[in-house]
């Protein structure tokens, strides 16, 4: 570790824009390494650490899961195989992404159609929303 510069935990929450909870919870996950101990029992953290934190805050912006950005953390400081298992595993997000906007779109369609068809006034039982919402079918 470089002690020229320790950070404190606050300090570091402060410069990747997380919560200090959010640091001890991937400590414990094992996506950070325990720091070092200062004498006093504080945490005592480097750029290193600064530097895969904000590794791990892209990574959950892009949708990847914790499980899946240990499997990221680890692949990369693979030199033989690393590249090609990230691209991997980067097309496995994508896909996972486009079949769900592919479903949200669906949904939102179908909801569109619901709002169209109703007049927004008038008896419950009348509304196709209620209706969509109550049949058996969905339709």
């Amino acid at each position: 570790m470089n002690t020229a510069h320790p950070l404190t935990i606050g300090a570091v929450a402060k410069r990747v824009g997380v919560n200090i909870d959010t640091i001890r919870y991937y400590e414990r996950e094992g996506l950070l390494p325990e720091p070092e101990r200062r004498a006093s029992g504080y945490r005592s953290y480097d750029e290193s650490a600064i530097r895969q934190l904000r590794f791990i805050r892209r990574a959950k912006d892009l949708g990847f899961t914790l499980e899946e950005i240990r499997d990221l953390l680890a692949l990369s400081a693979d030199r033989h195989r690393g590249v090609k298992a990230v691209k991997q595993r980067a097309q496995q997000r994508l896909a996972a992404i486009d079949a769900r906007i592919a479903e949200l779109t669906r949904v939102r369609d179908g909801l569109e159609q619901l709002v169209e068809a109703c007049p927004g006034h008038g008896s419950p039982d009348r509304c196709p929303i209620l209706r969509a919402l109550v049949d058996e079918d969905g339709q």
